[in-house]
């Protein structure tokens, strides 16, 4: 019996609006809401909506990248078939797959994890919780996330946008709210050197942008769905870029109306800047409200979080390449079963075991060299291999955009500070030894015998 390729055992159920759907609900989440008042101390004043467009055109510049791989090779797993095509499946390509594989088991649960413990810390707004009975809302939230997540793909295309309705309502809210309570003298209150373009500044430029990509990860999510898309080599390409500029009109019209209400002073030490912005503008029940629209939002971004990674594991498994158990498909509803389940129950324990601090900038430092920039550099390795019909959709202005990400993912890996780019260095390192001890035993790349290095 011949083993069914993955676009007949996945079933190609989203188009284009749930596609976009799932990329803005994993994008918003909790993030921006937590990160606004550390952007705002990075940068010292108003001129912090500069780090807000630093992101979003570091993204742009990266999403042309992930359109064009994504257009080119809609499977599930994304970055996992991207980087073993680009360098090789026999070769490096192995290897770089396997760290991709390896990375995910780390920063995906940790991206889970740290989305749940910001949910049950925004919730302490509504009801006042101790540190277990945080860690208890948390777990169960994954748990809540896993149960949703166990259906046909078709059904979660419906439940997530039914969730991007609440995201996009609930911002644009708070938008509309601030337009018409907006103090341009209180948004535009810089203070005496704000742009003296010295070293601190690009320093304060850097750390600060280092949080706003945090809030813009999200836009690839779709392409480890790619195998689930239908017309994808039109689709993945529009709800990438569609998402991004979506996600930086939001975030560029939230953070300045924020700044039109409440002064920047008092935002940047706000633990609820965004409850304490919509108390400012309608009271304490509308806050209260605004609250419960916020956890409505990281639930969004969670759901297509765990939804997205559960298929990582599930490709190099089918690709030989990981456990087998991982390429299970659930029999009638046609999805990668204890991929969900495993990384579902790491979130878990991740999530009663970690503290929320400096994980967004760990979270950052691994992923960077392996994931990022190292897509990056594929992209240009295989358009000097591959024949232009093999690419559907080709970024514009090549080669800039992906030099351009290189450079700028690069100077975020140094901005994460040198405890958490040795962390994410050692990572990848320890990645290596465990991939050539199991290449030794499997007598694979580059341990293949004579005659079979293609493996």
């Amino acid at each position: 019996m011949s083993i069914p390729l993955p676009s007949e055992k996945l079933e190609r159920g989203l188009g284009l609006t749930e596609a976009v759907a799932l990329n803005m609900n994993a994008m918003v989440g909790i993030g921006p809401f937590i990160v606004i008042p550390l952007v705002i101390q990075a940068m010292g004043g108003p001129q912090c909506l500069l780090a807000w467009v630093a992101g979003a055109v570091l993204s742009l510049l990266d999403g042309l990248v992930w359109a064009e791989l994504g257009a080119a090779m809609p499977r599930a797993g994304g970055t996992y078939a991207f980087l073993r095509e680009a360098y090789g499946p026999g070769r490096g390509g192995r290897l770089m797959s396997f760290l991709y594989i390896w990375q995910t088991l780390i920063q995906a649960p940790l991206v889970v994890a740290s989305g749940a413990i910001g949910f049950s810390q925004y919730l302490t707004y509504l009801v006042p919780l101790g540190v277990y009975q945080q860690k208890a809302v948390s777990a169960a939230l994954v748990v809540v996330l896993i149960s949703l997540l166990y259906r046909r793909i078709a059904a979660v295309g419906l439940i997530s946008k039914f969730l991007w309705i609440g995201v996009v309502g609930t911002i644009l809210w708070m938008i509309w709210g601030g337009m018409t309570h907006f103090s341009a003298r209180m948004a535009f209150d810089f203070p005496a050197g704000a742009w003296n373009w010295s070293w601190v500044f690009f320093a304060g430029l850097g750390s600060a942008t280092v949080n706003t990509i945090y809030t813009y990860l999200g836009y690839y999510h779709i392409c480890n769905l790619g195998a689930e898309i239908r017309q994808p080599e039109r689709n993945i390409p529009r709800a990438i870029l569609l998402s991004i500029a979506g996600i930086a009109v939001l975030y560029l019209a939230m953070q300045t109306s924020i700044l039109g209400v409440v002064p920047w002073r008092e935002a940047q030490n706000s633990q609820y800047i965004v409850s304490t912005f919509v108390e400012r503008l309608y009271g304490t029940r509308a806050a209260a409200f605004a609250t419960i629209m916020i956890l409505w939002i990281a639930f969004a971004s969670l759901f297509t979080t765990l939804l997205s990674y559960s298929r990582v594991p599930f490709a190099a498994a089918e690709d030989g390449n990981f456990f087998p158990v991982f390429a299970r498909v659930h029999p009638t509803k046609h999805f990668p079963h204890i991929s969900l389940l495993f990384l579902g129950a790491a979130s878990l324990a991740f999530s009663v075991l970690f503290r929320l601090s400096s994980v967004i900038k760990a979270i950052i430092a691994v992923r960077l060299l392996v994931q990022f920039i190292s897509q990056a550099v594929g992209v240009m390795i295989l358009r000097r291999r591959w024949p232009p019909e093999r690419l559907p959709f080709k970024m514009w202005l090549y080669p800039w955009p992906a030099v351009l990400s290189i450079l700028g993912w690069a100077a975020l890996f140094y901005y994460t500070g040198w405890k958490f780019a040795l962390g994410g260095i050692g990572v990848i390192t320890l990645g290596i030894l465990t991939y050539m001890i199991q290449a030794r035993y499997r007598r694979v790349w580059p341990f293949a015998a004579a005659g079979e290095a293609g493996r």
